[in-house]
């Protein structure tokens, strides 16, 4: 029985790891090949359990990350449901990282993307991801469609990058802080830092509905993690409504 998992990218190098169950945990084969494409697959060839299955992907994506230099720091609040805010958002490595800290921290949280995302070909493979798909063309119904999943799941943990774009922008969107109080449901602050490859989860705080006084406490926690180009960092604020 073997399980497996591969990262690549197209503006680096690779790392795959392939584990066979029927070895010793200290002979992994560990291969570093240049690569072309950006991908994350998960490779298993095994009749075990879901639960076995998750603690042989977390235990790959653990070995995953120390080959790439990276650690996780924390673990998963141990509430069903919350809004996972994923910051600063700079590069398409951040969604790899993600992926590997999901798998790595045994978190199923589930992203957003616009509907168009999930068509033929692709949307199994999305929604294998994690993805949900998401409605934007009406607006103000985004909001209505999540927290209708929310309220109809026993457990969902939602990740949004509020910076809602891998360039530089003047402030956050506000998307994640109403979700997360129109629903009723606290806001984990997750964070990727390039400058001491870890990655984790940090505090959870409820929204009160003050959301300038909320934000400083997230404004303070994200203010010393580094993206994988810094010049493109957002400030973390919200948008001044008009």
């Amino acid at each position: 029985m073997a399980y497996g998992i591969a990262i690549g990218s197209g503006a680096g190098s690779s790392v795959q790891v392939q584990f066979d169950v029927q070895s010793s945990p200290r002979n992994l084969p560990i291969a570093i090949p240049l690569q072309t494409h950006l991908f994350v697959r998960v490779f298993m060839n095994s009749g075990n359990s879901e639960a076995e299955s998750g603690r042989f992907a977390q235990r790959l994506a653990l070995v995953a990350l120390h080959a790439l230099g990276w650690r996780v720091e924390g673990a998963g609040p141990a509430i069903p449901k919350y809004v996972l805010i994923g910051a600063p958002h700079t590069s398409n490595w951040d969604f790899v990282l993600a992926l590997l800290a999901r798998w790595a921290l045994g978190i199923r949280f589930r992203w957003i993307g616009k509907d168009s995302l999930f068509r033929w070909p692709f949307g199994g493979f999305m929604r294998w991801l994690g993805g949900i798909p998401v409605n934007r063309r009406t607006p103000g119904n985004f909001i209505d469609q999540m927290v209708d999943q929310i309220h109809a799941s026993r457990e969902l943990v939602v990740v949004i990058t509020p910076e809602g774009t891998r360039s530089r922008t003047e402030h956050w969107r506000s998307g994640f802080y109403y979700l997360a109080l129109r629903a009723g449901i606290p806001i984990a602050l997750g964070y990727v830092d390039y400058a001491r490859k870890i990655l984790g989860i940090g505090p959870v705080l409820m929204p009160t509905g003050n959301i300038e006084a909320d934000m400083v406490p997230i404004r303070e926690f994200y203010a010393d993690k580094a993206g994988l180009y810094p010049h493109k960092k957002g400030e973390v604020r919200i948008e001044p409504r008009t």
